[in-house]
């Protein structure tokens, strides 16, 4: 029997998306069907740039086309990242996903995993921002590289450092260089709201990454109910006495009714010269403590040397293209965490809860 385009959209409603678990005609993903005879060329629109499991998508588009009967299979994978079902009528509109990434205590490497996720997503083809809410501690102009660079401003509005393919805001950039903030709790809620909502002219955006202050206190409490969150990544480093503190951020976020998107396990183990592997903060419970929470486990980074010496001298596109092993390390936690945001956003939207 001769292919048709309603033979070839029954054989493509037998592929799934591996994470999203339905079929990739009823999530709307299949965007363009031409049969030539036994030729069949399909354009399949992914749900992130950073999707996961793309190679399997193709591959399983091809199988149930050729089953169908197609002799010569043309796939062309587009990718457009989507928001909520239901589009938020309130803050940023611009923007689709606004994730936080926070710790339950400070020196983990929360700023360095948020920056680098940011970088991971712009190179997989994302529109991507960064703001740097970590209003005490904010460590993104050295890490960006723009140490002493201030912003422009244009019709009174903050324009974003456009820099390694982002768009970022600190706070950093807008105080005298190694001042000390030491603000009460209002003061830093004010700035910040000022910087992420009313003074910043932030463009459209598929990812905004939030760097949180550490902890679970006022502030990040604070901040999380200003933000219309997709999600939040809980950054911890193996060592019981940082994943207690982790496990209290994910409870944080459970309680302000913002979906975890996974556990992220930093400075994991020691790579050692001769290859074997030193676990100083004892490697595997990140993962551990992610499995008895129910939440996802996003993957671990290493303690790459590399990572550290680019963080300092503000190159982060570098640690994707120098070790091999880092690369893969921070894609694997990138890709998951876009998996995680497109599988939320299939999801029914919850009611907001407000603490007052």
């Amino acid at each position: 029997m001769a292919l048709t385009r309603e033979s070839v959209l029954q054989a493509l409603r037998t592929v799934k998306d591996p994470e999203l678990m339905r079929d990739i005609v009823t999530l709307g993903m299949v965007k363009d069907v031409q049969v030539d005879g036994p030729r069949v060329a399909v354009t399949v629109e992914l749900t992130t740039p950073a999707c996961p499991l793309k190679d399997v998508i193709e591959r399983d588009v091809t199988s149930a086309l050729k089953a169908a009967g197609a002799e010569q299979v043309s796939i062309n994978l587009t990718a457009q990242t989507r928001g909520p079902a239901q589009p938020r009528k309130d803050v940023l509109p611009q923007v689709k996903n606004i994730l936080a990434v926070g710790a339950g205590k400070g020196g983990v490497g929360k700023s360095t995993i948020a920056l680098n996720i940011a970088v991971g997503l712009q190179r997989a083809g994302a529109q991507v921002g960064l703001m740097d809410g970590d209003i005490y501690g904010p460590s993104m102009p050295t890490m960006l590289g723009i140490k002493g660079v201030t912003p422009r401003v244009r019709a009174n509005k903050i324009q974003p450092h456009h820099v390694h393919g982002i768009y970022a805001v600190t706070i950093g950039s807008l105080v005298e260089q190694d001042k000390p903030l030491i603000w009460r709790g209002p003061m830093a809620h004010g700035a910040f709201k000022q910087l992420m909502l009313d003074n910043t002219e932030w463009p459209e955006l598929d990812y905004l990454i939030v760097d949180l202050p550490p902890g679970t206190g006022d502030v990040p409490l604070t901040l999380c109910q200003l933000l219309p969150l997709t999600g939040a990544v809980v950054v911890a480093t193996p060592q019981q006495v940082a994943l207690d503190d982790a496990i209290r951020a994910v409870h944080m976020f459970q309680q302000l009714n913002t979906a975890v998107l996974g556990i992220v396990e930093n400075m994991s183990y020691l790579p050692m010269p001769d290859g074997s592997i030193q676990d100083i903060f004892g490697r595997g419970g990140a993962e551990a403590a992610a499995t008895r929470l129910g939440v996802p486990f996003l993957g671990a980074v290493p303690l790459y040397p590399e990572l550290r010496v680019n963080s300092d001298t503000g190159k982060p596109h570098a640690n994707f293209e120098q070790n091999p092993k880092l690369r893969e390390a921070l894609e694997q936690i990138t890709q998951r965490v876009a998996g995680e945001v497109s599988k939320r956003n299939l999801k029914p939207q919850t009611p907001e809860l407000n603490i007052t």
